[in-house]
């Protein structure tokens, strides 16, 4: 029985799409296929299984289940990294071409697009993607020199690690109306909370890494369009290029996203109590967070999301007081990636690649699913720590 995906909830989809066919006595979860070639009993036709560099049937239910997911027509493709991902995205930029990308956003993909500018690729221009004019103002400039086909607006939107919020639906707009393709990374939203091909994306990225695989455990990106003709482009991508997932990786990957709602329920109701809290904490500065009123992204964010996720980024006085509270923490864990149960914290700026706009001071933090009291006690804890010696403590 096929199940009519338009009827069902996002977080009803994460637990029943990509199931096997029922069969008497079939499994109810995929199983793991790890050969790496295929039987040929006849003359082969279009989408028969040859290598496993092109297909494999453990990635099937995965790609399947998280096409589902964003809403796309077509099931989604899975690569070995989220900056795998990115590079097949940004192959479909003709050479001569050009980008817009968001000056603040995932590290990984704007390394690879300035060194692939650098190449002589395409053109970079970077936008503080939350300045609407300032993008509108981008692609018309692009628009007058380049041809429908040749610019790509790369949105993310919260942005990592600042969490500005872009109006996706008017950028995406004003693209397609100068002929430009649309990448989003919804890495840090997930489906869950927002699915940007409603908004007229054409393509949309993750990280499977963080939110959807959810265990800080594998290492995965993927790849959703409703396109028929951009997906076989990027599938062509990825089995010229070899960027391809190993089966058990995406078995686990698919295993996590089960629990994915869940997972995300209980990160974004503790982020959005952190924050309060935050805001009011005489060692804090500033606090990022699309869900506080206050938030300039906030409006933006209650109108396009279904939530405002579970990222949390927090400004200091100075680097030696965040340095500091990254040291004193003792529940949260000092570490790099985020979206895993496990909270993390890290100061970005130690990150060569972060860009110089970000705070030197500013504290990432991604909120996992433990007791919301218990992270709260260990933060202010070690804000108290990290400010004390300075001030006479709190």
């Amino acid at each position: 029985m096929q199940l009519e995906r338009s009827d069902l909830a996002p977080d009803t989809l994460t637990v029943a799409a990509g199931r096997p066919p029922r069969e008497h006595d079939a499994p109810v979860n995929a199983p793991i296929v790890l050969s790496t070639t295929y039987h040929e009993t006849r003359a082969p036709v279009a989408g028969d299984r040859i290598y496993a560099r092109g297909s494999n049937p453990t990635w099937d239910p995965f790609e399947e289940a998280l096409g589902a997911l964003e809403g796309a027509d077509l099931p989604a493709l899975v690569f070995g990294s989220g900056l795998g991902a990115a590079a097949a995205a940004l192959s479909l930029v003709p050479t001569g071409g050009a980008v817009i990308m968001p000056r603040h956003a995932y590290a990984g993909s704007i390394s690879l697009a300035a060194d692939l500018a650098a190449q002589g690729r395409f053109e970079l221009r970077t936008v503080d993607i939350a300045d609407t004019p300032a993008v509108l103002a981008e692609l018309d400039a692009l628009a007058a020199r380049f041809d429908a086909g040749q610019v790509m607006l790369w949105l993310e939107s919260p942005t990592n690690p600042m969490l500005e919020v872009a109006e996706l639906s008017v950028l995406t707009d004003a693209a397609h109306a100068t002929g430009a393709v649309v990448v989003a990374d919804n890495t840090f939203n997930t489906p869950i909370v927002h699915r940007p091909l409603e908004s007229g994306v054409d393509v949309v990225l993750h990280s499977v890494t963080k939110w959807l695989a959810g265990h800080s455990d594998v290492v995965l990106g993927a790849l959703i369009t409703s396109d028929a003709a951009l997906r076989d482009r990027l599938l062509a991508h990825r089995t010229l290029h070899g960027a391809i997932a190993g089966p058990f990786e995406v078995w686990l990957a698919l295993r996590g996203l089960r629990t994915l709602a869940l997972r995300m329920e209980r990160s974004q109701g503790t982020a959005a109590s952190l924050a309060l809290r935050l805001a009011d904490h005489p060692a804090v500065r500033r606090v990022r967070y699309p869900g506080l009123p206050s938030d300039p992204g906030h409006e933006r964010a209650a109108a396009q999301f279904n939530g405002f996720g579970g990222i949390v980024s927090i400004e200091l006085d100075d680097v030696a007081t965040a340095d500091a509270l990254v040291a004193a923490v003792r529940l949260w864990l000092p570490a790099t990636s985020l979206g895993g149960v496990e909270s993390l914290v890290e100061r970005r700026r130690r990150q060569p690649a972060e860009p110089v706009t970000v705070p030197e001071a500013l504290v990432r933090l991604s909120v996992g699913i433990e007791n919301p009291e218990d992270l709260w006690a260990d933060l202010d804890s070690a804000l108290r720590v990290a400010a004390g010696p300075r001030d006479g403590g709190l």
